[in-house]
């Protein structure tokens, strides 16, 4: 009979580092599978990132055109402003002559 004790023990034995064994795969499964759902949140806020990137640079662009456009006007703006000064001047020395 203590055979059959010793091999029930030993299949007790058995049967428990099995289901430790089952127990630690059951935790790394749950870890591998929470390592995923961080990897698919950092790819989908990668993917807003890159967006938000995108739609900054299209900002930057239509705001560089903005200012070329500004800058011409200003330059135009800038030679009416010195041809006038030019033409009062030369008016106000031309009447100071004729005087």
């Amino acid at each position: 009979m203590t055979t059959a004790n010793q091999q029930r023990q030993e299949q007790a034995a058995r049967l428990d580092r099995i289901e430790e064994k089952i127990d630690r795969m059951s935790d790394a499964i749950i870890s591998l599978a929470r390592a995923e759902e961080k990897i698919a949140t950092m790819a989908e806020f990668g993917k807003q990132q890159g967006e938000q990137i995108l739609t900054l640079i299209n900002r930057v662009d239509r705001l560089e055109i903005a200012v070329r456009d500004n800058a011409a006007t200003v330059n135009v703006i800038n030679k009416l402003f010195w041809i006038v000064i030019a033409t009062a001047a030369t008016a106000i020395t031309g009447m100071l002559f004729i005087q």
